[in-house]
């Protein structure tokens, strides 16, 4: 058994299953649908949620917010308060000036994960192509919580989701609470 998996076994022996997990999607179009229409709708969002609760997680905190920086550190603050250990931004990491969530939390990650990103890119590439390198999907820690920003599509929530962020979670969350 190499030195990863014995960290991963530690890990499903050590934590209990009940991580809570934040689910916060970055869009100013449908945050302003919810609010002056009351119409929630957000598929990515609901398929992260479907996603985390089948793997048996539970989903400590959800929100829509609009793509400012005060609203993103508003919702951070929040998932916080709640108690997730892992908090997912969905939204928000294109290149357009009005997406800042990365540019926002890389400001307040005391570490910052490089593979996270690197490795969401190159499944993109395999599975949309070149314009996978559009994305500005990353993630750090963040007073001990792990936070993730990935693409609002429904396929990059899957794909963040299954091949990343759950194969992962109970040793991201050990780690962490191992430095406490």
């Amino acid at each position: 058994m190499d030195v990863p998996s014995i960290h991963k076994e530690k890990a499903k022996r050590v934590l209990p299953r009940d991580i809570r997990v934040a689910i916060i999607t970055v869009s100013t179009s449908r945050h302003r649908k919810l609010i002056t229409e009351g119409i929630r709708d957000d598929p990515s969002g609901d398929i992260a949620e479907k996603i985390i609760r089948e793997n048996g997680y539970n989903v400590g905190y959800r929100c829509i917010i609009p793509d400012k920086n005060k609203s993103i550190m508003g919702a951070l603050d929040r998932a916080i308060d709640k108690e997730c250990s892992i908090i997912i931004f969905i939204g928000g990491t294109g290149i357009t000036k009005t997406d800042v969530t990365p540019d926002t939390l890389d400001k307040i990650f005391e570490k910052k994960i490089m593979g996270f990103g690197e490795l969401f890119r190159f499944l993109s590439y395999k599975e949309i192509g070149s314009s996978a390198f559009l994305s500005r999907a990353t993630a750090g820690i963040h007073k001990n919580h792990i936070i993730f920003a990935i693409p609002g599509s429904p396929n990059a929530v899957k794909l963040a989701l299954e091949k990343l962020i759950l194969p992962e979670i109970e040793h991201m969350v050990y780690l962490i609470q191992k430095e406490l």
